[in-house]
């Protein structure tokens, strides 16, 4: 008798020789047969969300803390916009720039699945402002991490390109992010990160093993979100800055994030640099 692939210790089924998994066999080039726009037109038509624009510039911000802080001083405002089911859009201002803002995208795939809703809607920067634990041992805690690129450990990006280790970031996009983070008095280093879809099954072998590719954190959405970005063309950049503030070696207080007020400033710095960027590809000359 053959062994259940499901008990303990027994280990995956192995697919047939020849057979493609399902993770990497997508018909990247087909049409999808259901659209962020059908969603939208749904959620306006059975919650009468207005038709107007949402900000250009978005951010996914993990933790949900500063949005919750946002919201109770006062700081943002909801985009009666916004037409999503699941989530709410904030708006904040910075001086002529306006930011929208949805909480607790936690994991690539719900990252993404608002992504391209935000897309859909107008969005041309998408940046995600995350929650990382180190992988570097030289990466010191607390600190700040720029993703310009991700280890695809997650399921997402192969819906949306084919099948390789890393995929890339907007470099524009990274390069201001750094700058305006460094700028704002804090740790940053730009680099690779680690993207898996399982938290709690990291492993000492897979820490190691990345940290000697030249991983410096590991989070749960840049490869998914860039990934997506890659697909959409010149169109959208997106971006990841993310706050390491934990590791399984790390004695010291976990989750700290050094400055009481890290959150805003980083939410400050994206904006500041997604501006940029979005103006500058504003004024480009689109092709004929």
């Amino acid at each position: 008798m053959s062994k259940n692939p499901q008990e303990p210790g027994t280990g995956p089924a192995s697919p047939d020789a020849g057979e493609v998994l399902p993770l990497l066999d997508h018909a990247l080039d087909e049409p999808t047969v259901f659209t962020p726009r059908e969603l939208i037109e749904a959620v306006r038509s059975q919650r009468g969300r207005d038709r107007g624009a949402i900000p250009p510039i978005c951010v996914l911000e993990f933790d949900g803390d500063l949005t919750d802080a946002l919201i109770r001083e006062g700081e943002v405002e909801r985009c009666a916009a916004w037409p999503c089911f699941h989530t709410e859009m904030w708006i904040w201002q910075r001086g002529d720039l306006s930011c929208g803002i949805v909480s607790r995208t936690i994991g690539g795939p719900y990252a993404v699945l608002v992504a391209e809703q935000m897309v859909a809607c107008g969005a041309k920067v998408i940046v995600g402002l995350a929650s990382a634990g180190r992988v570097s041992p030289a990466l010191p805690i607390p600190s700040v991490v720029v993703a310009d690129r991700a280890i695809r450990d997650e399921g997402t990006s192969y819906h949306y390109l084919p099948p390789g280790d890393v995929v890339q970031a907007s470099s524009e996009l990274a390069e201001a992010l750094e700058v305006e983070v460094r700028d704002a008095g804090l740790k940053v280093q730009r680099g690779l990160v680690w993207t898996t879809d399982a938290p709690y099954r990291e492993t000492a072998v897979q820490i190691e093993r990345h940290a000697r590719a030249g991983a410096l954190a590991v989070e749960v959405q840049a490869a998914s979100l860039f990934a997506f970005a890659l697909r959409g063309g010149a169109q959208l950049q997106a971006g990841l800055v993310a706050q390491v503030s934990n590791a399984p070696d790390h004695d010291g207080q976990p989750f700290d994030k050094g400055h009481p007020d890290a959150d805003r400033l980083l939410l400050g710095c994206i904006c500041a640099a997604a501006g940029r960027v979005q103006a500058r590809s504003a004024s480009r000359p689109r092709p004929a």
